[in-house]
């Protein structure tokens, strides 16, 4: 079986597995969702959406307000999100840029070639690859898939990336595999498939909805 039809195989049976969540459905908001991300980072999605809860009911979460508020008070906010100093100085810093840079819209920045794009994200503080690829493919329709702990694994233990591939080795395998319309699902369907079935440690191999069609099936120690 080629690459192609075995990556269209599992992409379709990842999607009769899991459904979609309704915000994958439509354009995010670019400043909420950037800012939401760089709180996501090395933080687990409970305290993530929390975090966004507090720092959304004392301010307003825009790029004019958040770069006149006070550090200790976006820190106070973040505090149940990991590194939540440094996000905030990202945030604060991000926040002043985009709106003394920008004109407090993401707009000119988003509206330029992809990959233009995407560098000028990643020149923003607290923007790596990870963070510009969600804010271009959620909040632009960019067609780009970011690289995140569970697509990373996914992708390797299914082949479909180098096993010793980095962050754009992974990124450029998946996309050169899939339709740039599947990108969201591609993305959004690895992470669900890493969390329920494909996970780091002792994978369920054996309730596996697509074991039959992975090189990697078995192989862990169940001990592990």
């Amino acid at each position: 079986m080629m690459g192609e039809e075995r990556a269209d195989i599992i992409l379709k049976v990842l999607q009769q597995t899991f459904t979609l969540p309704k915000w994958a459905d439509g354009q995010r908001n670019p400043f909420e969702t950037l800012i939401v991300t760089i709180i996501s980072q090395n933080t687990a999605d409970r305290n993530t959406a929390k975090a966004f809860e507090r720092l959304s009911k004392r301010f307003e979460i825009t790029p004019e307000t958040l770069a006149k508020a006070e550090l200790s008070q976006i820190e106070e906010a973040l505090q149940i999100a990991g590194l939540y100093k440094n996000k905030a100085k990202a945030i604060k810093a991000v926040s002043a840029i985009i709106s003394e840079k920008f004109g407090g819209s993401m707009q000119p920045l988003l509206s330029l070639p992809l990959e233009e794009a995407r560098k000028t994200l990643m020149t923003l503080p607290g923007v790596g690859p990870k963070t510009a690829d969600v804010v271009l493919l959620f909040a632009a329709t960019q067609p780009t898939i970011p690289v995140d702990t569970h697509v990373n694994r996914v992708a390797k233990r299914l082949g479909f990336a180098p096993a010793t591939g980095d962050y754009e080795a992974v990124r450029a395998s998946l996309q050169a595999l899939y339709d740039p319309r599947d990108y969201l699902a591609v993305h959004v369907l690895l992470i669900a498939h890493g969390r329920r079935y494909c996970r780091a440690r002792r994978p369920l191999c054996e309730q596996c909805p697509i074991s039959m069609y992975c090189p990697s099936r078995g192989i862990w120690d169940k001990n592990d």
